[in-house]
């Protein structure tokens, strides 16, 4: 039995007079006794009642199906009411419902009524026929909605349906890049196209796509802060964009392909060139940042912690006054976790310049990348000299890209294994040396002065540095902040830790987890869906994780936004003012032991989360 035999003229309320859930059934179950599809209007709102004390039949985004089957109904009918100022309707999510299905059912219709109920249910979670309901004149504009319906999801057979391939990337590879999947699944879905996605994270490449699904794809999305793959692109439709577009313009992005605006891949050489001109120089800085940093972490992480073992185990197990100076490692265990965790920590710059200068110029630039990192290192410009040296190296390589770009195509193996690799070694070794003696004052400058900070300075520094946290819950303002303190971490890490470090992770967790406290106290000012999410936040917030509280700043900027950073703001000050340090650049509560006033450090963190969360409840509005 389909949804037009059931609905008839008659069973049609267009304008429902009523504001409230009780008013609104008995005036629909009115409307079925005239239309003499119930026998008892009030036995049958009686039978309505008894499905909605076991849960509401308000399912959300602004519909409800009150439900019953009984012998007061004569046939199977569905009556549809729409009421245009909103029905009060005690939904799952807590909106007012605007398109409302009332089934009846008689006691001897077998399964008809699931089946009525499951097929309505179905068609109602797609938005279009929403859209249609919202808008119709007449009776036959309700039918032909549920029509234009049951036509788009009619199956059609077609070997070369047209698929969409995407690849996304951020610089943790913890957060945004499996966020900018989902959404450009759910756009895809929502335009009826097949898609693919392909994350770079944390753990890697995973869905790696194909050269067949390559070839076959009608374009491809590359949606990413970092540098990824894309020479096996070549030739096909690409749209560039960052992973926050992938997150918040998913469609659009998918719709650019769709309408034939997306630029073609070219090779290597050419594609570098004409992104220079089109893409912002900010834009490009970033990009290379943040694929230096994404490959960077690993080893701040893994051999940070392992470093700061090696101290905790040597506290425990005990050091001799009189060996003070060789806690970390003067136990053979501590000694030898100290050695693993110096081996990785000791790639962290050349590993940093390394992809920055692979971002900007491929593989040739990694040698040269690498051997900057190394030379601010041994030279003294530290983290800030890595960073300029990655670019340095790039930009070398993409120089003698265009001078040897004349030489004969029978030379190319000899230019990738030989005159990239010695010619820019030598001019990028060359120039970090000269970069080198300013860049180690600046270094040096810089970590006096953070040493130095105490009282009003680092309370300020600290509010200066949570907020920076907060304002774009991992953006570039928040990228920015981070990436600082890591830098104060490779200088500090044999030495007790970063305060900058500590922090910067106190002040990234108190958005998310502000969350999860709001959405416990005021209930009334929040969704279904945002109080489920509310209560995710509790992990994502204690693992680090501020990209949790994005989508409740996406909802309610102008509210949301102020109340993260105030919240973050007092987190970094108290932590900076208390002079709490931290070892570990990442991990949360998971690494609290890392830190060294743990308990004092929860208390910041709960103090400047519970300040967010009041100020949200201030200022929100009741749904």
């Amino acid at each position: 039995m389909d949804i037009k035999d059931v609905l008839r003229k008659e069973t049609i309320l267009l304008n429902l007079v009523a504001m409230t859930k009780e008013a609104a059934i008995i005036e629909m179950a009115e409307q079925l006794v005239k239309a003499n599809v119930v026998s008892d209007r009030d036995q049958f709102v009686e039978e309505i009642w008894k499905r909605e004390r076991l849960s509401t039949t308000g399912i959300g985004e602004g519909v409800a199906i009150p439900h019953a089957k009984t012998n007061l109904v004569q046939t199977p009918t569905i009556l549809f009411a729409r009421s245009k100022q909103g029905v009060d309707y005690d939904s799952l999510d807590s909106e007012p419902a605007h398109l409302l299905f009332m089934i009846a059912t008689p006691d001897n219709a077998a399964d008809e009524h699931i089946k009525l109920l499951s097929k309505l249910a179905t068609y109602l979670m797609k938005e279009q026929v929403k859209k249609d309901l919202l808008l119709a004149k007449n009776y036959q504009e309700v039918l032909s909605a549920f029509d234009i319906e049951e036509r788009a999801t009619t199956p059609t057979i077609n070997e070369n349906a047209m698929t969409i391939l995407a690849v996304t990337g951020c610089a943790t590879g913890i957060a945004h890049t499996y966020m900018a999947a989902e959404k450009l699944k759910e756009a895809a879905d929502q335009l009826g196209v097949d898609i693919k996605v392909e994350t770079n994270g944390s753990t890697g490449v995973e869905n790696r796509l194909t050269k067949a699904e390559i070839d076959k794809a009608a374009g491809i999305i590359v949606a990413a802060d970092i540098k990824v793959e894309t020479d096996r692109f070549d030739g096909k439709p690409v749209v560039n964009a960052s992973v926050a577009d992938g997150i918040k313009n998913a469609k659009q992005l998918i719709e650019k392909i769709l309408d034939g605006n997306a630029r073609i891949h070219q090779p290597e050489d050419k594609a570098n060139a004409d992104e220079e001109t089109q893409v912002s120089a900010g834009k490009q800085v970033y990009k290379h940042l943040l694929s230096g940093v994404s490959h960077m972490l690993p080893f701040v992480v893994g051999g940070g912690i392992l470093i700061a073992l090696a101290f905790l185990f040597d506290q425990i197990a005990g050091v001799p006054e009189d060996q003070l100076s060789m806690l970390g490692s003067y136990n053979d265990f501590a000694r030898q976790l100290n050695t693993i965790g110096g081996a990785a920590f000791g790639f962290m710059l050349p590993v940093l310049a390394g992809y920055i200068a692979y971002s900007i110029a491929d593989r040739p630039g990694l040698i040269s990348g690498f051997a900057a990192g190394a030379l601010a290192s041994t030279g003294g410009a530290g983290f800030l000299g890595a960073i300029v040296g990655g670019f340095i190296a790039g930009y070398v390589i993409l120089l003698l890209k265009s001078l040897f770009k004349g030489l004969p195509k029978s030379l190319d193996g000899i230019k990738v294994v030989l005159l990239y690799p010695v010619c820019g070694l030598l001019i990028t070794g060359l120039l970090m040396l000269l970069v080198n003696v300013p860049l180690k004052h600046i270094n040096t400058g810089m970590t006096d002065f953070l040493n130095n900070l105490n009282g009003t300075n680092a309370v300020m520094f600290g509010l200066l540095l949570g907020a920076m946290m907060a304002i774009d819950l991992g953006g570039p303002v928040n990228k920015a902040a981070y990436i600082f303190a890591t830098g104060t971490l490779a200088a500090t890490v044999t030495n007790g830790g970063s305060e900058v470090m500590a922090a910067t992770m106190a002040a990234g967790m108190t958005p998310p987890l502000a969350t999860s406290i709001a959405t416990f106290l005021f209930k009334n000012k929040f969704t279904q869906a945002e109080r489920e999410a509310g209560i995710t936040n509790i992990v994502m917030g204690a693992s680090f994780i501020s990209e949790g509280a994005i989508p409740f700043a996406a909802a309610d900027p102008l509210r949301m936004l102020p109340s993260f950073v105030v919240g973050s703001a007092v987190t970094g000050a108290l932590v900076m003012f208390s002079g709490i340090t931290s070892v570990a650049p990442h991990g949360g509560i998971f690494v609290i032991f890392l830190i060294s006033k743990p308990l004092l450090y929860l208390l910041y963190i709960t103090i400047g989360s519970v300040i967010s969360a009041l100020m949200i409840g201030a200022l929100k509005k009741a749904r």
